[in-house]
């Protein structure tokens, strides 16, 4: 809930570009979308002008302070009402995209056509205007071309990672064309970037010297925000349980943790606790989901939960032994810093990102040793639970990122 505001006259206005938020209405939100969301929740807590944008069906749409709480307000519930007969032509688009595109027209403080996008900013920000896009939707020359025709604007984006570029075999088809063409127009247009991690400005720096251009660019690690979760349902799950979370997807690596389950699930020496994997189906994956399928019958102790919303998920984190993540690459990880707020102990490949956001808390093992891993967890279980989420002969605690550090480094360099 954001408090009462008196707007500085003096502080440039800050537009948020919506469109992916925009296109996950209704859905469980990704990492990328809950970074997007801290940053709408971040902008509507200012004291200044603040402004949103999306790409609609028909052409973009601006909003104020006001349309953007009432898109706070419904982006996750998706109660948007009905779709306006306009809407309804919009055939390619969800019931609930048509439906949010309909209650947001009617909010905007202004609307254009493609085309005339750069005269509808002209008109909204003639002196100034900081354009964050946090969501690698809409990132467009003619969007940034737009924003470049006013007298004084910058345009920030945020980079999660370049995996798409780094790790192609493991993308849907068509996505990485479609993730370089936008990454050559950040490198083309973009004032500055805001990177996640050391590791993602260094990816950046890296392919953008390949493209033409290198923008300046800050780091800022992402924050956490664990949600309350003293009311919410969560699935029965026996217990001792360990839990791993994301999108089941090659990078992922599903596959290390079944092959593991299942030499351990045969071995006369001890049982395994129950698998938890929490995600949505990805793609090129049909191996594993066949697997997966199989579990059941199979009588593996490995449960499958797809489509729970972030408080669900972090119940079932809250009351696992140890959180696993045998990740091939990642751009950041916030599952396992939330596993580490949460002092849920994690056992993780040996990346260099890991190190960079979570020091030594972890328990690193090399994906090529099952051995490793398994003993690994059996140490878990054998814990006590007053040391869960230490690390070293200190037992020190884990400090997760802040929010609040990120954006003062962006109101720093961008305010």
């Amino acid at each position: 809930m954001t408090r009462a505001h008196s707007i500085s006259e003096n502080e440039r206005p800050i537009c948020l570009d919506l469109t992916r938020l925009l296109s996950r209405t209704g859905l469980v939100h990704t990492g990328v979308d809950r970074v997007e969301w801290a940053y709408l929740e971040w902008c509507l807590s200012l004291d200044r002008a603040i402004y949103g944008l999306f790409r609609s069906a028909f052409g973009y749409v601006l909003l104020d302070r006001s349309g953007l709480a009432f898109a706070h307000q419904h982006l996750r519930a998706a109660d948007w009402g009905d779709p306006d007969l306009l809407s309804r032509f919009a055939l390619k688009l969800s019931p609930q995209r048509r439906a949010a595109e309909t209650a947001l027209r009617k909010r905007a403080i202004a609307r254009s056509t493609p085309a005339r996008l750069a005269r509808m900013l002209r008109r909204a920000f003639p002196d100034d205007v900081l354009y964050l896009n946090t969501g690698h939707s809409n990132l467009t020359r003619r969007v940034f071309g737009a924003f470049k025709s006013l007298k004084t604007a910058q345009c920030v984006v945020l980079i999660h990672d370049m995996i798409p570029l780094d790790w192609p075999d493991h993308q849907r088809d068509g996505t990485v064309e479609a993730f370089e063409k936008r990454m050559r127009i950040v490198s083309q247009y973009a004032d500055a970037l805001i990177c996640n991690s050391q590791q993602t400005r260094a990816d950046a720096e890296r392919h953008m010297t390949r493209f033409g251009r290198v923008p300046d660019a800050i780091v800022a690690h992402l924050g956490v925000d664990i949600p309350n979760t003293p009311d919410v349902r969560l699935p029965d799950v026996p217990a001792p349980y360990v839990i791993s979370i994301g999108t089941i997807e090659p990078r992922k690596n599903h596959a290390f943790l079944l092959d593991l389950w299942e030499d351990w699930s045969g071995s006369s020496e001890s049982s395994p606790p129950y698998l938890v994997i929490c995600g949505n189906r990805g793609w090129k994956n049909e191996d594993v989901f066949a697997r997966l399928d199989g579990v059941k019958a199979s009588g593996l102790p490995i449960l499958e939960f797809n489509g729970l919303d972030d408080a669900q998920m972090m119940g079932l984190m809250k009351g696992a032994e140890a959180a696993l993540f045998p990740s091939l690459a990642e751009g950041y990880g916030l599952p396992q810093v939330e596993a580490f707020a949460l002092g849920v102990p994690v056992i993780c490949g040996d990346l260099d990102i890991y190190r960079e956001v979570l020091g030594e808390f972890p328990v690193y093992a090399e994906t090529s040793n099952a051995y490793v891993w398994r003993t690994e967890i059996e140490k878990l279980l054998q814990k006590d639970s007053d040391d869960r989420g230490r690390v070293g002969n200190d037992q020190a605690r884990f400090t997760p990122p802040q929010w609040a550090a990120h954006f003062n480094l962006v109101l720093k360099h961008f305010g």
